[in-house]
C-alpha cells in the first residue's frame, strides 16, 4: 500500500504534467502562480520530473537580465496523459470470446500468448525452466504483480500469483489464464500446467513447469476442446 506522501506526491506532478500539456513551455513562476505554490516547490517537481524524464528544461533568451528557463514535456510526457487500455483490452477479448469456432479460438489463444511472451522475452534468462520462471518472476514483480517461485519434486518448479494481472478480464472470461499458461510455456520453454486457479476458489493461481508438468483439461483452464 503506497504511503499518503507518495499518493501526494504524484498529484502533484500529475498537476504539473497537466499544465504543461495545456501551455507547451512555461516557466517556474508561471507553474508556481498556477498551482498556487511557492518556486521552490515547483522546482522540486520539476527535478522529479526531469529525472523521470516526463520534463526537460531549455534555455530561454531574454533581451535583458539574465537567460531564463521554461520547462516543457519530453514526447515521454506527452505520452503518460490518457490511459484507455483497460477499455481497449476488455473490448478486443470480447471479440476475442465471440469466436464460435474452437480451433479458431484456440489459434487466437496461442497466437495473444506468444504475443504476450515476446514482451517479456528479452527480460528472461536462465539455463532451465525453473531459472527461466524465476527470472520471469523477477519482470512481473517489477510490474507490481505480487508473485513467487518454488521448487517441487522432480525438474518441476510452481510459480504462486497472488494478485491476477488481469482481473478484469479474468472475471468475464476465464481463457484469458488459458492465454497467460501459453505465455508462461513459451517463455520456460516447457510444459506448464495451471494446477490452482483463483476462479476455482484458490486463494492464489499457481502455474506449475517442468518436463513432468501435465497440462490436464484445457477446459478447466480456460482453453477450448472439441465440441465446444
Amino acid at each position: 500500500m503506497s504511503a499518503p506522501g507518495n499518493h501526494d506526491q504524484r498529484t502533484t506532478d500529475a498537476a504539473v504534467i497537466e499544465l504543461l500539456r495545456v501551455d507547451s513551455a512555461l516557466e517556474i513562476g508561471d507553474l508556481a502562480e498556477a498551482l498556487g505554490v511557492t518556486a521552490t516547490a515547483i522546482r522540486q517537481r520539476l527535478d522529479r520530473l526531469m529525472r523521470s524524464g516526463l520534463v526537460e528544461r531549455k534555455t530561454v533568451a531574454r533581451p535583458r537580465g539574465r537567460p531564463a528557463h521554461a520547462y516543457s514535456l519530453t514526447a515521454e510526457g506527452r505520452r503518460c496523459g490518457g490511459d484507455n487500455f483497460r477499455d481497449l483490452a476488455m473490448v478486443l477479448w470480447r471479440e476475442v470470446r465471440s469466436v464460435r469456432e474452437p480451433a479458431v479460438r484456440q489459434g487466437l489463444l496461442s497466437r495473444i500468448g506468444s504475443a504476450m511472451a515476446d514482451i517479456y522475452r528479452p527480460e528472461v534468462s536462465g539455463e532451465n525452466a525453473a531459472e527461466r520462471l524465476r527470472s520471469l518472476a523477477d519482470v512481473m514483480r517489477r510490474r507490481n504483480v505480487s508473485c513467487d517461485v518454488q521448487d517441487a519434486p522432480g525438474d518441476l518448479a510452481v510459480l504462486t500469483s497472488y494478485s491476477c494481472p488481469y482481473p478484469d478480464l479474468a472475471e468475464q472470461d476465464r481463457s484469458i489464464c488459458a492465454a497467460e499458461r501459453l505465455m508462461l510455456q513459451d517463455l520456460v520453454g516447457s510444459s506448464v500446467a495451471l494446477s490452482e486457479c483463483r476462479l476455482d476458489g484458490s486463494s492464489c493461481c499457481r502455474f506449475t513447469a517442468g518436463s513432468g508438468a501435465a497440462c490436464g483439461d484445457g477446459a478447466a483452464a480456460g482453453e477450448p476442446t472439441a465440441g465446444t
